[in-house]
């Protein structure tokens, strides 16, 4: 007899899809992290075209690699959620920041919009015990 349970009622799949998701935004944050840290030269060239002072990368770098912590450390969600939303803010900007300077075309937006929805999708998976607002019920008895 054929499975009648569907994918997007198995819990399985989702926490596939989890893990799966957040590895990428993991090994964004860490990869831009190293590379805003050292100023790539690819990296350096396009925040100078930008506009942007070249310490800004050293601040972004070292918040994306506490990020990348923050994501796969067990707890602490509110530091999730926040970690989430920079990474938000991150690729928003930067996709902000690339089509008022027009540098934008098609090649240069498609990764951040992507990586942008890959972080809300992880955002979205995420498994109750790395939501905020969980409350145990030993904690309130």
């Amino acid at each position: 007899m054929a499975n009648l349970v569907s994918p997007a009622s198995n819990p399985r799949w989702k926490i596939v899809a989890y893990w799966i998701t957040t590895a990428l935004i993991v090994l964004e944050l860490v990869m831009g992290g190293v590379w805003d840290i050292l100023r790539v030269p690819q990296v350096r060239g396009l925040i100078e075209r930008l506009g942007y002072p070249l310490y800004f990368l050293t601040i972004l770098g070292s918040w994306k690699l506490l990020g990348a912590i923050a994501l796969i450390v067990p707890r602490f969600p509110r530091l999730k959620e926040w970690v989430y939303a920079g990474v938000c803010f991150d690729l928003t900007g930067a996709i902000a920041s690339l089509s008022a300077s027009g540098l934008a075309d098609t090649g240069t937006l498609a990764y951040p919009i992507f990586m942008t929805g890959v972080a809300i999708a992880s955002w979205a998976l995420r498994p109750q015990s790395r939501r905020l607002g969980v409350i145990k019920e030993s904690v309130v008895n």
